[in-house]
């Protein structure tokens, strides 16, 4: 007879996301171990007196859900703000702002996080005297959903001393300027919106203890059990070791160094001390993270050829193809794992040349780099990819949703004539890349469930088009086993077979039976995380 198990979930539907052993009835857990997936029947050997038992109830039950692209100090952080993504027009930002302003009559600054682009009437730029008529007295500054564009009102400019002349510091960013010379309130990229935000006294440390605290309840919710952060420093990732050692983190962190333009060479080295610093099952580093290019949104996403619309205009990129080969090369070397963020097709090009670089000084090796989003593709660099060994790490609940007849904004700046290879989820896999998925929140939000309903309800918008959805396996895999192989952590984490790490999640439903339209009305009845229970909505 087994030792009896800590926590017994009988009776459930049981996805494994295991090839030799896809389906189950039972899990046995003994500690922060999986140790039994099987039938029901055979479950009841490891029953005991102590042992807390599940009634799944039929619903699924699926590994941890691995978010590969999230921001979790950041988006914690902008939970505190004002929550704008549910504003669809200056009325409804309005009623938002002021709402705001009375619950926080003495905070000096109104900051607010998750803005559309096109919320002014006609699809007009938003501007400085829409923010005035809002707040004509008190510094407010609001960022888009995707933290690429800020927006900010009179007051706030004139405090960062730019309303009437300044440039933005850093390359591919500007404060956009009106016809007068005047600051129009759009500025794009950090090195504009920096200038602003510099003067807003940061969180204290104990507030960002806090503010974790109510983002990793909001993953709990949503059955997030790990992610792969991007960005990160030395003090943040000793914020998520301190609250490992008291017990207080209920996902699993993957941090990188954060490597800027202005990043020396040398400074590679805090990286390597990250890694050494922190190789718990809870929380690890290893890896960096670089801005290839900005988004396509602001016309600040690097492109092979012209936006629709801009003669002359590719967008731009943070580091030139010398600078990027150089930094890769370097960390290559040193065994650090590259993140790049990479949006247009000229941005994912110069990334995969730098891989190539590297991989040409250094040797061939199980490096596993990325690049994040890959929002449009040529198909010449469909198959470097695979011959790279390069992981395409992409999120499902960014593409946008529209119709020929309505244009998103993301559509309309590449143009029909590249609606066919944006977003490629499909064409990539099938090119034998590599996929892992994620929310990128909070640019989208966290709950994994959201992403599966985009992977597998996505339709070509126009006829013609490839197919890019996924099927429901392929996207639980791009949140589970593939993820976990995009950490390097494939032989602990994101399947369910006895040995790995018992991080799990309960649905409310049968998503296998579940329409396809409906799967984002699936709940989380359970969440597990290294054996405990973190989250039990029933």
């Amino acid at each position: 007879m087994p030792q009896p198990a800590d926590l017994l979930i009988t009776h459930a539907q049981v996805y494994t996301v295991d090839p030799a052993q896809p389906r189950a009835e039972a899990v046995a857990i003994q500690g922060r171990y999986i140790v039994f997936a099987g039938s029901a029947a055979d479950a009841d050997a490891w029953r005991g007196p102590h042992t807390r038992v599940i009634d799944g109830q039929g619903c699924t039950l699926l590994p941890g859900f691995i978010d590969s692209h999230f921001h979790l100090l950041l988006g914690s952080i902008e939970l505190a703000g004002i929550q704008l993504g549910q504003v669809t027009s200056l009325d409804s930002l309005t009623a938002a702002v002021n709402r705001f302003a009375a619950e926080q009559p003495d905070a000096p600054w109104l900051v607010g996080h998750g803005l559309k682009y096109d919320i002014a009437p006609g699809r007009q730029p938003l501007t400085r005297h829409h923010l005035d008529a809002i707040s004509p007295n008190r510094p407010l500054l609001l960022f888009s959903y995707d933290v690429h564009t800020a927006w900010a009102n009179t007051a706030a400019l004139r405090r960062a001393n730019i309303l009437s002349s300044g440039e933005a510091e850093g390359p591919n960013s500007e404060i956009v300027r009106a016809a007068d010379g005047q600051a129009s309130g759009e500025l794009r990229e950090r090195g504009a919106y920096d200038l602003i935000l510099d003067l807003i006294p940061p969180p204290t440390h104990t507030q960002k203890r806090a503010m974790l605290q109510r983002g990793l309840a909001e993953a709990a919710q949503v059955g997030v059990t790990s992610v792969h952060n991007m960005d990160g420093d030395l003090e943040q990732l000793a914020l998520y070791a301190a609250l490992e050692d008291v017990d207080e983190l209920t996902l699993r962190v993957y941090c990188p160094y954060s490597v800027t333009p202005e990043t020396p060479p040398e400074a590679l080295a805090d990286a390597v001390a990250m890694r050494q610093a922190c190789q718990s099952e809870m929380v690890r580093s290893g890896c960096v993270k670089f801005f290839m290019d900005g988004v396509i949104e602001t016309y600040t996403g690097l492109l092979l050829d012209d936006y629709t619309g801009q003669p002359g205009n590719k967008g731009g990129a943070l580091f030139s193809a010398e600078h990027f080969n150089d930094m890769a090369i370097r960390a290559d070397r040193l065994g650090l794992q590259i993140f790049v963020h990479a949006t247009g097709d000229g941005a994912v090009r110069r990334t995969l040349d730098g891989f190539e670089a590297a991989q040409q000084a250094n040797g061939r090796r199980d490096s596993r780099h990325r690049i994040e989003h890959i929002e449009l593709i040529h198909p010449d660099d469909l198959p470097r990819f695979a011959e790279l060994g390069v992981i395409a790490s992409m999120q499902p609940a960014h593409v946008p949703l529209q119709t020929p007849d309505d244009p998103d904004v993301w559509p309309a700046r590449v143009g029909l004539e590249r609606w066919g290879r944006s977003f490629a989820w499909q064409t990539l896999r099938e090119a034998e890349a590599k996929l892992a998925f994620g929310s990128d929140w909070p640019v989208a939000p966290q709950n994994p469930l959201l992403g599966l309903h985009a992977a597998i309800n996505r339709r070509p918008w126009r006829t013609g088009l490839p197919e890019q959805r996924q099927t429901l396996a392929d996207a639980i895999a791009g949140y589970t086993r593939d993820a976990a192989y995009a950490e390097f952590q494939e032989q602990h984490k994101g399947q369910i077979k006895a040995g790995m790490l018992a991080d799990l999640v309960l649905l409310s439903a049968d998503i296998f039976a579940t329409p396809a339209e409906e799967i984002d009305q699936v709940r989380l009845a359970l969440t597990l995380c290294d054996g405990r229970i973190v989250y039990e909505g029933r």
